[in-house]
């Protein structure tokens, strides 16, 4: 029995240094990704942009001499299981940073964790509320207030709609949203009528739309992602509204193209310029989403690559953050992060500093609609 407990011991600290040595090796970074659910079709393109920056790094020797490791975990869209998938990358992945997807619900309830952990986290959400949370996170999503300042600009110089209703999710994200648009429509001399709220799997929305219409509003402007922009889009059309418009949040482009189907150029929408890249004029900008550009499509054909341009992005900034520290340890991976400004990234230019987590300071948006199934900018 002794010689038995002297041979599992030796096994274990064999297996110990060995996992110890395969932990030195590489840099881990985990990703907390709705890979099913609502926000299914942003984070499975994040999941890819972050595997073609792995990619394209450890081509190159890595970062610091080590290759790059990626931990996913599908928290299916919901907070709880979030949590639960963080845990595990911290507990048994080891994880030393996060670059996680789309769902600001799971990010904040994971956040508190991860911050006793000391551990940076890039996100492609908003940044969770407590300010100590605040200090250990970092965002390349751009401020909700460009989404709505660039659909209520188009009102205002393009069209004689004044009055619009909004229509919104639960989600962090889509509430912070309409509460900025609610609180900001008069510096465009737009009139919120109502405001009206939906589930993501929702398969009609046809009674809110007719109280947005019944309102005398002339716009919707829609807050949320995912299949419900096209469930509106279609309860428009089938409600034989011709006279209003359909304005959609940053999305993936297959549900442009989709809601586009439906209700031609009465849905339009916000976009960046790797969403429209014709209307991107040359210079470093163009040159860095060209760059990106060819990775993907060689990859993934004419897939959409807005969310997955910038996980590419806060991968590039984490592998900047860890060569300018000269460590993988998390405490200096944030000092670094904080110092990255005027970064030219595929999406658009970053800037943080220690009072800017989010990143994204200049609006990176035009207004979109879809012309023969395809996506284009309107002028």
């Amino acid at each position: 029995m002794l010689k038995c407990l002297l041979t599992l011991a030796v096994a274990g600290g064999t297996l110990m240094l060995a996992t110890a040595d395969a932990d030195a090796q590489t840099y881990k970074i985990g990703g907390s990704l709705g890979l099913t659910g609502y926000a299914a079709t942003n984070d499975r393109a994040w999941r890819d942009g972050m595997q073609i920056a792995a990619d394209y790094i450890n081509a190159r020797g890595g970062v610091l001499g080590k290759k790059v490791e990626l931990f996913i975990e599908d928290n299916r869209s919901e907070p709880q299981e979030a949590v639960v998938g963080y845990r595990k990358m911290m507990s048994n992945d080891n994880v030393q940073i996060f670059d996680s997807g789309c769902v600001s619900a799971g990010n904040f309830a994971a956040a508190g964790a991860v911050t006793r952990a000391s551990i940076p986290m890039m996100l492609c959400s908003i940044l969770p509320q407590r300010p100590e949370e605040q200090k250990w996170a970092f965002s390349v999503l751009p401020p909700p207030r460009f989404e709505i300042e660039t659909r209520y600009r188009y009102l205002k110089e393009k069209t004689a709609i004044r009055k619009v209703g909004i229509i919104h999710d639960p989600t962090p994200y889509a509430n912070m949203m309409k509460d900025l648009g609610v609180k900001i429509a008069a510096d465009f001399g737009i009139e919120v009528m109502v405001v009206e709220s939906y589930k993501p799997d929702d398969a009609d929305m046809s009674i809110q739309i007719n109280r947005i219409k019944s309102s005398g509003a002339g716009a919707i402007i829609k807050m949320g992602q995912g299949g419900s922009t096209v469930t509106a889009a279609k309860n428009i059309k089938q409600l034989g509204l011709d006279d209003i418009l359909l304005m959609a949040s940053l999305d993936d482009g297959a549900v442009f193209k989709q809601a586009g189907e439906a209700l031609g150029e009465r849905f339009i929408y916000v976009a960046p310029g790797v969403q429209i890249p014709e209307a991107v004029p040359a210079g470093p900008a163009k040159d860095a989403m060209d760059q990106f550009l060819k990775l993907w499509r060689e990859k993934h054909g004419d897939r959409d690559a807005n969310a997955a341009t910038r996980a590419w992005d806060s991968m590039m900034l984490i592998f900047t953050a860890v060569e300018k520290a000269k460590s993988f340890e998390g405490p200096a991976v944030r000092d670094a992060l904080e110092t990255i400004n005027n970064y030219q990234g595929a999406f658009t230019t970053f800037n943080f500093s220690a009072d800017q987590h989010m990143g994204i300071t200049q609006n990176p948006f035009m207004i979109g609609v879809v012309r023969n199934g395809q996506m284009v900018a309107v002028k």
